[in-house]
C-alpha cells in the first residue's frame, strides 16, 4: 500500500463500547474513512470462552477485510485479551491495534498507591491482565473488579438508570473506601457510564482513566509509520455494520453520534 491510502480504518467491538474509541479516532484523524463492526448479536463477550471469542472476533475481522480496511482496531479489552494473538497469526500482513487496561499511567500517577480497575470478568481474571499489573504496577495496590451487568445496561441504553448506578456504586465505593485515587476503565463500554461514575465519586479524589485517546494516538502513529495515512482533504465517511439487525445498526449509529457530540461539548462524553 502506498502513501495516501484511502482505504478505511476498521474498528471491531462486541457492541456499542467501541464508539468511545471511534469518537477519538474520528477526532484525531477526521479525514480518515472508518468502518465499524459491532457483534451485537453475540454481545456481551465477557462471559464467553476464549474459543468462542476467538471465533466471533475472527468472523468480524473477515468481514472488515472484505471491506478493504488497512488497519483494524480491536476496540474491546476482552476481545484483545482472548483473540489478538490468533488474529496476528491469521492475518500477518494486516496491522492490529489492541487494548490492554491502562494500568501503567494509573500506576505512574497515583498518589495514594492504590488504583481501581473496572473490567469484564474475562479481562480482570486473565493472564494478560496479571502480566500487565506485574510489569507496570510493582509496589502499587490494584483493586480489580468485574463490572458484571454493566455492558448489558449500556447495550440497552440504560446508562442513567437507577439500577445501573446501583451496580456501579457496588463496584466503585469499595475502591474509594480503600483509598483508590485512579479508576481504570478496562472495558470500552464503561466510558459511556462516565456521568454516573462521576456522580458516585462526587467530590472525592479519583481520576477516571479512559484509554481511548491513547489508542487513537497509537493508531495514528502506526498509520504514519506504514505510510497509510489518507491524502484526502475531505472529512471521512463513517459506516456501521455488524451481526445484528438493522435496528441494532441504527441504534449504534445514533448512539455514536450522540456520544461524539457530547464528547465535543464536555470533553468526556456521557
Amino acid at each position: 500500500m502506498t502513501s495516501g491510502n484511502r482505504s478505511p480504518i476498521g474498528i471491531i467491538d462486541s457492541g456499542m463500547g467501541g464508539i468511545t474509541i471511534w469518537t477519538e479516532i474520528v477526532r484525531t484523524m477526521p479525514q480518515e474513512e472508518v468502518v465499524y463492526w459491532a457483534d451485537s448479536a453475540n454481545c456481551p463477550y465477557g462471559g464467553k470462552s476464549r474459543q468462542e471469542i476467538e471465533s466471533l472476533v475472527a468472523a468480524g475481522v473477515e468481514r472488515l477485510v472484505r471491506e478493504g480496511v488497512k488497519i483494524i482496531v480491536i476496540a474491546c479489552n476482552t476481545a484483545t485479551t482472548a483473540a489478538i494473538g490468533n488474529l496476528r497469526e491469521r492475518w500477518p500482513g494486516l496491522p492490529f491495534v489492541g487494548l490492554e487496561p491502562a494500568v501503567k499511567p494509573a500506576a505512574l500517577s497515583t498518589k495514594s498507591g492504590v488504583i481501581g480497575v473496572l473490567g469484564t470478568a474475562y479481562t480482570v481474571n486473565s493472564d494478560m491482565f496479571r502480566r500487565t499489573a506485574e510489569k507496570y504496577a510493582s509496589g502499587v495496590r490494584i483493586i480489580a473488579t468485574a463490572g458484571n451487568g454493566l455492558v448489558e445496561q449500556v447495550e440497552k441504553g440504560l446508562e442513567d438508570a437507577p439500577e445501573t448506578e446501583t451496580l456501579l456504586r457496588a463496584y466503585i465505593e469499595p475502591m474509594l473506601a480503600e483509598g483508590a485515587d485512579k479508576l481504570v476503565l478496562a472495558c470500552t463500554h464503561y466510558p459511556l457510564l462516565t456521568a454516573a461514575i462521576r456522580r458516585i465519586i462526587g467530590s472525592r479524589e479519583m481520576e477516571i482513566i479512559n484509554p481511548a485517546p491513547a489508542i487513537a494516538r497509537h493508531t495514528l502513529e502506526l498509520l504514519r509509520e506504514r505510510n497509510l495515512l489518507t491524502d484526502s482533504t475531505e472529512l471521512g465517511v463513517h459506516r456501521f455494520i455488524g451481526s445484528g439487525d438493522q435496528e441494532d445498526i441504527e441504534r449504534l449509529k445514533a448512539r455514536a453520534q450522540q456520544y461524539k457530540n457530547s464528547y465535543n461539548e464536555t470533553g468526556n462524553g456521557k
